[in-house]
């Protein structure tokens, strides 16, 4: 089974879109994201530019491997919006993405399926506005070695191609490196193999 080690996400937020469903106006944004900190403060942001809007409704998806989301519905009836917005953010496999869409009530009611149909619509157009990227899930080790191993080290990293991370050279030496997930554990038992040399996972 082939490991997947890429996700897609979005470069830099969208720009605004606009979508009217009798008179109606739903402003859709996608933000990039990397932890659910983030959100508070572009709502925040948001409820000062649509100042008067009705409902401020969001999806968001965070992850790659243990994935978590959150819909809100704002007020909206039970699953009219958030689930739709979180839909998209799905249908474009999308994850580390908040999808705002905010409203202002045109005075007249669009009933639940109308509320769906435009929030998806309203998110689905600002994700189509997104510049999408498609990203490597990489792992870290962190090696830890004495001085006189440094070219064995060295010659794996340039053969394998691995990213140096940040190195200390001292008598004993440190160096942090980053690999693809898929070619993680070959790099690992590679490294775990070498006589005289520890091999870490690391957090990052």
């Amino acid at each position: 089974m082939e490991i997947k080690d890429t996700f897609k996400t979005i470069t830099s937020p969208s720009p605004e879109i606009l979508f009217k469903e009798k008179n109606s106006k739903f402003f859709g944004y996608a933000f990039p994201i990397t932890s659910e900190d983030e959100i508070k403060s572009i709502l925040f942001n948001l409820r000062k530019q649509h100042f008067g809007a009705g409902h401020f409704c969001y999806a968001f998806q965070l992850g790659t491997d243990t994935v978590s989301f959150r819909v809100n519905d704002d007020g909206e009836p039970s699953n009219s919006a958030g689930m739709p917005i979180y839909g998209q953010i799905q249908s474009f496999s999308l994850t580390n993405i908040l999808v705002v869409v905010v409203r202002f009530f045109g005075g007249v009611k669009l009933g639940v399926g109308g509320l769906i149909s435009a929030y998806k619509t309203a998110a689905q157009m600002a994700l189509e506005e997104s510049v999408i990227l498609e990203k490597t899930i990489d792992i870290h080790y962190q090696i830890s070695f004495d001085y006189k191993n440094m070219n064995k080290v060295m010659r794996i990293i340039k053969e394998k191609n691995l990213v140096i991370l940040s190195q200390q050279m001292e008598e004993r030496c440190q160096i942090q490196i980053s690999t693809r997930k898929k070619n993680a554990e070959i790099i690992f038992d590679i490294f775990t193999n070498l006589f005289e040399i520890e091999i870490k996972k690391i957090k990052h």
